[in-house]
Formats: structure tokens, C-alpha cells, sequence
């Protein structure tokens, strides 16, 4: 059938799939950090006490105080390309490009801040994606992270009149293509180090520690991944959660505590990795390899490194390609 002269120009029909992850300040200035942080902790998924409660909290006290702490810590980490955590979530859809043939479009976003997931889902759109697989970043499951991502997409999908079709890559703690990537990098790791480690830490980001009693499966994913790593690496590894905020009681033991610990019952090396994210970030380059450190060497220790994320390394590409291959089945043709 032959379209009419005046009818307006249709794209050719694509796929499209957003990477989300978690976000980052434009800047790393105090201004640009606060308007990052009232996003951020205003998301109920994230801060779970009432909003009438916690808003004069945020606004009163912390929003005056935090961001100037937290943007000299992005000061420190901070890049040519801007943030890490972007620049490498950048540079892992850039790896995808072509993947999975010439009618997929592999895009990026960030939970909180830019590039923002509705804009890029309207991006997709605009090329022609009537199917897209949202795949968040996170291999283990948290409604504070998982969930909060696709809320958002979900949430702009009620502004469109004409939606596409949606999946989402679930949480892949247990997948065998991720344990093995974080294999492969972790001793590639682990080999290049001029020390042999006393203690490897595996060190997940924290959670309230009600959060487990609300049935988030957060917790269990993550142990069972450094179970599954520790087996396929053949040595033991000690779980830990950082990020700790605020005075509720957290999941524990605490990676700053037992980095405190570890010199004085005999254990100088230490190695630290971070499973649980994809990419390095704030948490990782200032908190895990900056104070990390500094807490450890001050409390006896003598041998410190961090082990990098998986970013855009050859055995995490892989990884990526894999599980977001099987995802698209049936939407695209298989090699």
C-alpha cells in the first residue's frame, strides 16, 4: 500500500535497550550535589519514612550540611569525562553498539539526574524503538534500586499516548555469566598486585536492616553471590555493607568497622572488590579505595588495594551481551 504524500515520516521499526543506572550530580559542586541529593533521597523507594515527616528533615538539616561534604568527595573521583559512574555506563553502551544487529539501539540513563530515563525512553521513540528492554544495572535485587528504576519508566509511560512495548533484565546475582565475569576480572585483579591478600572483602552496598524484615531479597542475593564467587575463585571471601546513613540499624557487619578490625586480629592485606556494582562510582573510588584505605593503614594495616568493578572490561561486556541476548529473544532473530 502506497502512504499518502501528506503523511507524516515513519521511522523503520527498531528495538531499543536503556542501561539505568543509578545517578550522579552534573558538577561536582555543592550546588549541582544538592539539587542531586533532593531527588535522590526525596524517592520513597529509597527513604521509607513519611514523606511529611522526613521532607522537613531533608530540606532543614541535611540539604544544608551534606552537599558540601559530598561534592568534595566527588572533587576527588571526579573526571575528564565527568562522573565515573556515567562515563563508564556511557562507555558500556558504546561496548553494545551493533550487538545485536543493525535494528537495536542500545541507549543509556540515570535514575536521578541526566541523562533522565524519560527522556531517553522518548529518544528511543524518536528512532523508531517500538519495544524496549529497560535493563537496570543491578545485580542484585532492591526495591530501593531495581524497582525505583523501572517506577520511573513505568511512570512516564503513563504521560505517552502511543507506548511501546516493555521488558525488564531481572536481577542476575546467580546468572553464571556474571559470577564468572566477576571471576575473570576479580584474579586478573588479584594477580596484577605486587602482595598477596591476608583477607579479600566483598563489599555490597548497605540496606536498613528493616528493609530484610519488609521481604526485599537484597540480602540473600548478595550473599549468595559472594558464595557463588567464592567457590568459583577458590577462596574464601568476607561480606561485608557500606554506605551506611542516617541511625536506623543497617545490614552488617560494616566494611569501615571490619577494615578497622582486621590489623589487629593478625590480617595487614587486604583486597577489596565490590560485587554489587557495575560500574565504579562515588562508593567505590572515594568511600572503598580513598577512606577505605585510610582507615585501614591508620589501623595497622600495611597492604591495601581495591579491585575495580566490572565497567566496560572485556569479561563484563560479555556479561552484558549475554543477558540482555536473552532478554531479547523473540524480539530479535538469534545468530
Amino acid at each position: 500500500m502506497i502512504r499518502p504524500a501528506t503523511h507524516p515520516a515513519i521511522p523503520r521499526p527498531r528495538i531499543g535497550v536503556l542501561l539505568i543506572n543509578l545517578g550522579t550530580p552534573n558538577t561536582p559542586e555543592p550546588g549541582a550535589v544538592r539539587v542531586y541529593l533532593r531527588e535522590f533521597l526525596s524517592d520513597p523507594r529509597v527513604v521509607e519514612i513519611p514523606q511529611l515527616v522526613w521532607q522537613p528533615i531533608l530540606r532543614g538539616i541535611i540539604l544544608r550540611t551534606r552537599p558540601k561534604k559530598s561534592a568534595h568527595a566527588y572533587q576527588q573521583v571526579w573526571t575528564d569525562e565527568g562522573s565515573p559512574l556515567a562515563a563508564i555506563t556511557a562507555r558500556q553502551a558504546k561496548a553494545l553498539h551493533g550487538a545485536f544487529g543493525q535494528d537495536v539501539v542500545v541507549d543509556y540513563a540515570m535514575r536521578y539526574g541526566r541523562p533522565a530515563i524519560g527522556g531517553r525512553i522518548d529518544a528511543l521513540r524518536a528512532q523508531g524503538c517500538e519495544r524496549i528492554l529497560l535493563a537496570p544495572l543491578y545485580p542484585q535485587y532492591s526495591a530501593a534500586t531495581t524497582a525505583t528504576a523501572n517506577d520511573r519508566a513505568f511512570a512516564h509511560l503513563k504521560t505517552l499516548r502511543w507506548q511501546p512495548a516493555l521488558r525488564t533484565l531481572p536481577p542476575y546475582y546467580d546468572e553464571p555469566s556474571y559470577v564468572e565475569a566477576l571471576r575473570a576480572v576479580t584474579e586478573e585483579s588479584l594477580a596484577a598486585l605486587d602482595f598477596t591478600p591476608d583477607v579479600v572483602l566483598a563489599s555490597f552496598h548497605g540496606m536498613p536492616e528493616r528493609t530484610l524484615r519488609l521481604g526485599d531479597p537484597y540480602h540473600c542475593h548478595c550473599q549468595k553471590t559472594a558464595r557463588l564467587l567464592s567457590v568459583a575463585m577458590g577462596r574464601e571471601l568476607v561480606v561485608t555493607f557500606q554506605s551506611r546513613f542516617g541511625r536506623s540499624k543497617w545490614l552488617e557487619p560494616a566494611t569501615d568497622a571490619v577494615l578497622a578490625e582486621l590489623p589487629g586480629k593478625g590480617a595487614k592485606k587486604v583486597a577489596v572488590l565490590a560485587p554489587g556494582f557495575s560500574a565504579d562510582c562515588l562508593e567505590t573510588l572515594e568511600e572503598l579505595a580513598i577512606r577505605g584505605r585510610e582507615t585501614f593503614m591508620e589501623a595497622g594495616g600495611t597492604h591495601f588495594a581495591y579491585l575495580p568493578c566490572l565497567n566496560d572490561s572485556g569479561p563484563g561486556v560479555r556479561m552484558l551481551r549475554s543477558l540482555i541476548g536473552r532478554e531479547l529473544e523473540g524480539w530479535i532473530a538469534q545468530p
